[in-house]
């Protein structure tokens, strides 16, 4: 019984924990665009892909062992 009050204990304070740092995080406009992140994530993800050559690639995407 012990063991399940510390469990309840522990995750009440870490489901408080992740409340309050949203909170915070909102306050502190940290959420204010969001969008320019996705925007980085694809941008970066576009640029990786055209460093393959498409003579390189095969029709299921995989790359070509030749050298």
């Amino acid at each position: 019984m012990e063991l399940t009050w510390i469990s309840i204990a522990a995750s009440l304070a870490m489901g408080s924990g992740a409340a309050f740092l949203f909170i915070y995080a909102v306050k502190r406009d940290w959420m204010k665009n969001i969008e320019d992140a996705k925007y980085q994530v694809f941008w970066s993800d576009r640029q990786d892909n055209e460093r393959v050559k498409p003579s390189q690639e095969k029709a299921d995407g995989r790359q070509s062992k030749t050298k």
